[in-house]
């Protein structure tokens, strides 16, 4: 697979196209008045205040410096405090070491956990879970390869976390890395004490930084950047942060055709926000965004039926999972996500459907999975929730 990834900026905001066979598989949109405000942040590390504890729902609502953030109780035993009242695991008015986890969506306000998380290019430092994990992407004889190897790092204060992108590189640079994650880690922990209450910790890299950590190396060509102060920038951060990628950096320069009209890049933008989606077999989907989850209709349309229905609605289905996984993604959909396939009754067809459909999801980078299938036919899915969806970057 031929992976390319295209940068541009337009009235104030970062876009990147992430191309996987010439084909726009991800689209990132990026504010940059949002990313100089930097508050809440996704990544980000503060010394929160406990404002307030709503027992019934196990989460505390806390301070990061003027935003309001909500928090899980349950993992306030591993918590790091730099100011304790109260015998209670936590009380309003402690102060306790918050990473922004989530980021705010719609009415919901950003989230925040005490387990931290240390991200490197191949592997995340995590506090709170203490496992050492290996990627389900990495062919299983390297997982277990990773599993032995690291099984001397394993500790009671931090897990390791071993990323897809780890295949491509030898194990002395993932060692490396964890090392330096390690120690960025203790530094804070050693430091934390020192800061008063809402300090900002630690600030992740603006998030079209973070979304070139995030993409797959192997079959990765080129990272190309339209605009000069923009390519500056990423240029800057490869050669403190990765050199290895700067061979990758390259700025387009075409005073003739821009990068967007090249690539179809406009084209590719509006289609993924449109709320109706043409299949090659002429059926076609619905995708309606609303306030608690995302409902997908799959419908006939155009496509003729032959003699045998089941076989035709079986190919109408079919194709709409696989195009369903690639919306998720190239939308950034998330949460709950509830599909009207269209009906069959055959418990066979159904299921080679849900088969297909778990298949498609696995390829996601971001946790996506099938969760169930309700009396009246509807199949369940998830999608982990980390950044906000396309449509409510693009309306805001």
């Amino acid at each position: 697979m031929v992976r390319k990834v295209l940068m541009t900026k337009e009235k104030g905001c970062v876009w990147t196209y992430f191309l996987e066979d010439s084909q726009v598989v991800e689209i990132h949109c990026t504010k940059e008045e949002d990313e100089e405000k930097n508050v809440a942040a996704l990544g980000n590390i503060y010394i929160g205040k406990v404002e307030r504890i709503v027992k019934n729902i196990g989460a505390a609502f806390i301070d990061i410096g003027g935003v309001k953030c909500y928090y899980d109780t349950s993992q306030s035993g591993s918590a790091l405090f730099t100011k304790k009242g109260g015998n209670k695991d936590l009380c309003a008015g402690d102060e306790l070491v918050v990473q922004v986890s989530r980021e705010a969506v719609k009415t919901k306000a950003p989230t925040v956990s005490s387990n931290l998380s240390f991200n490197g290019r191949f592997c995340i430092l995590t506090t709170g879970n203490t496992r050492i994990g290996v990627s389900a992407k990495i062919p299983k004889s390297l997982r277990e390869e990773y599993k032995e190897c690291l099984e001397s790092k394993k500790n009671e204060e931090f897990g390791i976390i071993v990323r897809t992108n780890a295949k491509d590189v030898p194990f002395e640079m993932v060692i490396q890395e964890i090392e330096q994650l390690q120690k960025r880690y203790e530094t804070l922990k050693e430091h934390c004490c020192h800061h008063t209450c809402f300090s900002c910790l630690e600030s992740a890299p603006p998030s079209y930084i973070s979304d070139l950590k995030n993409v797959y190396l192997e079959g990765l060509e080129e990272i190309l950047v339209e605009d000069e102060e923009l390519y500056a920038k990423i240029k800057n951060y490869f050669e403190q942060a990765q050199p290895e990628m700067l061979s990758l950096l390259k700025k387009y320069a075409d005073p003739q055709l821009s990068m967007s009209a090249l690539y179809s890049l406009k084209t590719a933008l509006s289609g993924a926000l449109d709320e109706c989606i043409w299949l090659n077999c002429g059926g076609y989907l619905v995708i309606q965004p609303t306030e608690g989850m995302t409902v997908i209709d799959v419908n006939s349309g155009k496509c003729v039926l032959g003699k045998n229905r089941l076989a035709t609605y079986q190919k109408i289905n079919l194709e709409a999972a696989a195009e369903i996984a690639r919306q998720m993604r190239l939308r950034n959909l998330s949460g709950i996500i509830i599909v009207d396939f269209i009906n069959m009754d055959d418990e066979t067809a159904l299921q080679e459907l849900l088969h297909k459909l778990r298949h498609f999801l696995s390829k996601d980078p971001i946790p996506a999975k099938v969760v169930d299938l309700t009396a009246l036919q509807l199949v369940e899915l998830t999608r982990k929730k980390v950044r906000k969806p396309l449509y409510e970057c693009w309306r805001e």
